[in-house]
This record gives C-alpha cells, structure tokens and sequence, in this order.
C-alpha cells in the first residue's frame, strides 16, 4: 500500500495492493497492521454503503459532537471525492482537496474526524463505501455548502442533484458555532 499525504497533510490517499489477472483481482480495503504501519491507527466501527446515480452530488457533511474519520472507496464507478478543512484555528482551515476515485484506480481516501466530506458522481452509477471510526448520529449531522463561493471547489460536471438538505447547507462563514476545533 502506498501513502501519499495531500494539501491538507491529515488527509490522505492511498493506494492500496491490488493482485489482478485474467481472472480478476484481489486487494484488502483494510488491515489494521499495514495501516498501523504507515501511521493510520485506525478502530473501524460502522461500515455504510451508498449507491447514486450520475450527477448526484452529496455533501458537505460533518459530525460535530461524534466526529467520524471516514476511510473511502468507489467499489463501482467513479466519483469526485472532496475534503474540506472546517476545523477552526486549523492552518489549513477553508481549503479543499478533490480526488478521483474509482473502481478502475481502487484509491481510497482518509478523511479525518473533524473535516467535511463530499462527492459527486461521474459514471452512471456508484457504489461508495465509507468505514468510519464513530457511529452515525442523525441528530449529529451537519454541513456546509458545496457551491461556498469562499470555498471555490471546482465540481466537475453538473448539473448536480442534491437532497433538500444539501441545497439548505450555510456557507462556511455562516456556521458559526457549528464547526470543530482544531486540536493540532
């Protein structure tokens, strides 16, 4: 498995082995200790499936009282994959990265406790697992924007498709209370 730390030093991508032939192929989603030896000490407690049609777009979301770190992968399809800093006092607080993530590249991505997540699909359709370090809480749920202009993520594709409350999220500037703090 190769690691590879992004603009935000606490997000990170990685390339897990995959053993492919003419039959098929092979790869672990997780292995406590090769994670545990490029740093990830990770306990994995729920573990959600989500499919979505092209053009969905889900997110921003966080947790604020149970964050979870989520640990991501596309199983079918392809997705735009993003992470937002909203911790405040964070160095890198209101920056984003995007990836690609797919069933073809088999990359997964960490998201830390504390960082908003979100994606849009690019193929047909998508199958994205998330194994996440805390238990969901509905009453927990937060989210920010994806169109933040302060933000300026670059969303491939569109016109997306969002629940009523993603359309309804506030701005960065305008969560006020309802962010975490940066622990360093």
């Amino acid at each position: 498995m190769r690691v590879q730390k992004l603009d935000i030093p606490d997000v990170q991508l990685l390339e897990p082995d995959v053993h492919g032939d003419q039959r098929g192929f092979f790869l672990e989603y997780f292995h406590a200790g090769k994670f545990q030896a490029q740093g990830l000490d990770l306990t994995l407690v729920q573990c959600n499936h989500s499919r979505s049609d092209q053009g969905v777009l889900r997110g921003l979301h966080y947790q604020l009282q149970q964050p979870q770190g989520k640990l991501v992968q596309v199983i079918r399809g392809a997705v735009f994959d993003v992470v937002v800093d909203i911790r405040q006092g964070s160095p890198t607080f209101g920056r984003w990265v995007g990836q690609l993530l797919s069933e073809e590249n088999h990359h997964q991505l960490y998201v830390p406790p504390g960082l908003a997540h979100g994606f849009c699909v690019l193929s047909d359709s998508t199958d994205f697992l998330y194994f996440c370090t805390d238990l969901y809480r509905p009453d927990d749920e937060y989210g920010i924007a994806w169109d933040d202009p302060a933000l300026g993520i670059e969303w491939p594709g569109g016109p997306f498709s969002l629940s009523e409350k993603d359309r309804n999220n506030p701005t960065l500037a305008d969560a006020g209370d309802f962010l975490p703090q940066y622990r360093g």
